[in-house]
């Protein structure tokens, strides 16, 4: 979005709100001039000064000129009248002309009512543009001079009167420039000052659209933790709905704040701030030097983080991989290979076939181990595909159980029939056979059937995608819980312990999350908690 402002010529009129405001102001002066000027005529106040030369046309002029101001006066008021520059100059001119008829009854120039044509004149340079504002000033110097040799021609008058005209006439004249310069002064700051406004307010809207774009949580707190700022990535990340408008700080936040205030230098750990939302660390700031100033504070997903410090560590642990096969996987072959000749040996004991059966077991339990490390190192880029969970899970519900010799007892349950996400589809199903893999191993321990039950649906707080693998086993405990996705960690004698630490990373990879849960039912849960379907995956 881009903000071009066109600047008025100089010529113009000074436009808007301020300009109708002095017209007003101009309309009450002029109609309590001439209501003064009837009032001190009709009751004699000042019988020497005003009306002396022709008492008639003074008394017709201020009447005509009254009605004529109040009536604009009311037009201005009532109706919001806007003249336009032809009205603006007709009224001026009149002024102009009225002033002179009461100077010219009063006996001209010397009566000191010219003087007010300074006022019309000026009010002319501020209300019309240069032209006619100068074309104004010159009709009144010729209105005055015109009046003087009038009156000079009638009355035997000394010759100062004429030049007290021709002063008056020049005033006019440097009274408009005055004015006009100063006018076009006024203008040039006022567009200025718009100009300004306009591009502040660009900036400010392009500032909050930035704002609100970012991935990265944004908080504003004042010196009491007050919000007065929160984007839409901090409304995800917190959990909460974006029509809320939340004033303070969730506790864990507000724990983390206090903490940092008396320790600035403090590095925040990574916490979990909504039940199925992400990992998140929170940074701090302030927007000032004082201890009551603004606090910015940073919501960063960790899943981010740990894309980019997985690839770190993926590099890394290709090359190790790398010369692990090479220097195990040769002697583990030659000593699976002595295992299987030994047990072909004839004359061997019950005792001796059964330590081969040892040998040859954890050597395939080791090869596993390299298979599934180098899985991990070898891990081909994200390619994220925008999948329609529905026909998504049922090609996959097919597609395994045709891999298995007996017939998997797999459900499918759909919150709403358009689900969406944006995933890598070979990685998720790699996630998703090693989990029903689980889930049916521990189904057919507690029940004898292989029954497994996959649930998608949106998470309200939000507002993402996640499918949940249920199994009929008895779950996790809560020690296990906090070393389940470790590597090499597993309860299964016969297991490699990197099942689930795999499917982690795929998932991270992903930016998706996957957590351990209990189920409405407490049955056991694994949720995957995918990535928004427009999400772009950096």
């Amino acid at each position: 979005m881009s903000v071009s402002i066109h600047s008025p010529q100089t010529q113009t009129a000074w436009p808007g709100e301020n300009n109708y405001a002095l017209l007003r102001v101009y309309a009450y002066y002029r109609t309590f001039l001439s209501s003064l000027f009837l009032l001190m005529f009709v009751g004699g106040w000042a019988g020497s000064i005003l009306g002396t030369y022709n008492p008639q046309l003074f008394l017709y002029t201020s009447l005509i000129y009254t009605a004529l101001n109040t009536l604009t006066l009311i037009a201005l008021w009532r109706i919001r009248f806007s003249p336009r520059q032809e009205q603006l100059f007709l009224l001026l001119f009149i002024d102009t002309v009225a002033i002179t008829l009461l100077m010219h009854a009063s006996g001209g120039t010397e009566s000191g009512l010219g003087f007010l044509l300074l006022v019309s004149v000026a009010s002319g340079s501020i209300f019309l543009i240069r032209q006619i504002s100068l074309l104004l000033a010159a009709l009144a110097s010729l209105l005055v001079i015109s009046e003087s040799i009038y009156i000079a021609n009638r009355i035997s008058t000394s010759s100062q009167s004429l030049f007290a005209a021709g002063m008056l006439g020049v005033l006019l004249f440097i009274t408009a420039m005055i004015f006009r310069h100063l006018t076009d002064r006024l203008q040039a700051s006022h567009r200025e000052t718009e100009y300004q406004a306009e591009q502040a307010a660009h900036l400010q809207q392009l500032t909050q659209q930035i704002v609100e774009r970012m991935n990265t949580g944004i908080i504003v707190v004042d010196g009491h933790d007050t919000i007065l700022l929160i984007n839409q990535a901090a409304r995800r990340l917190l959990g909460i709905p974006y029509r809320e408008s939340p004033r303070q700080l969730l506790a864990e936040i507000d724990d983390q704040l206090q903490i940092w205030k008396r320790f600035p230098h403090t590095r925040s750990p990574f916490i979990r701030l909504a039940d199925e939302g992400p990992e998140v660390r929170i940074n701090f700031a302030r927007l000032g030097d004082t201890t009551d100033a603004d606090i910015l504070i940073f919501i960063e997903d960790n899943r981010q983080l740990s894309q980019q410090a997985q690839q770190l560590k993926l590099a890394s642990l290709g090359r190790l991989t790398a010369s692990i096969a090479h220097e195990v996987r040769n002697p583990l072959g030659a000593i699976s290979h002595a295992s299987q000749l030994l047990a072909e040996a004839e004359g061997l004991d019950k005792a001796d076939l059964r330590l081969t059966e040892i040998i040859g077991t954890h050597s395939k339990r080791v090869n596993q181990i390299i298979e599934n490390v180098l899985q991990l190192s070898r891990r081909r880029p994200t390619e994220a595909e925008t999948l329609d969970l529905g026909v998504w899970l049922t090609t996959f519900e097919e597609e395994y159980c045709r891999g298995h010799d007996y017939k998997p007892q797999i459900t499918i349950n759909l919150e709403q029939p358009d689900l969406k996400s944006k995933a890598d589809p070979g990685q998720l199903h790699q996630v998703l056979t090693n989990l029903c893999d689980n889930g049916l191993r521990y189904s057919l321990e507690q029940t004898n059937e292989p029954v497994l039950h996959l649930h998608a649906g949106i998470t309200p707080l939000t507002g993402l995608p996640f499918i949940d693998v249920i199994d009929e086993g008895p779950g996790l405990s809560e020690d296990q819980l906090d070393h389940v996705f470790e590597p090499f960690y597993t309860s299964d004698p016969s297991g490699s312990g990197l099942g689930l630490y795999i499917c982690k990373e795929l998932c991270e990879a992903n930016e998706a999350t996957l957590t351990f849960r209990r189920s409405e039912e407490g049955k056991s849960c694994f949720r995957i908690n995918l990535a928004h379907k427009n999400r772009v995956f950096n």
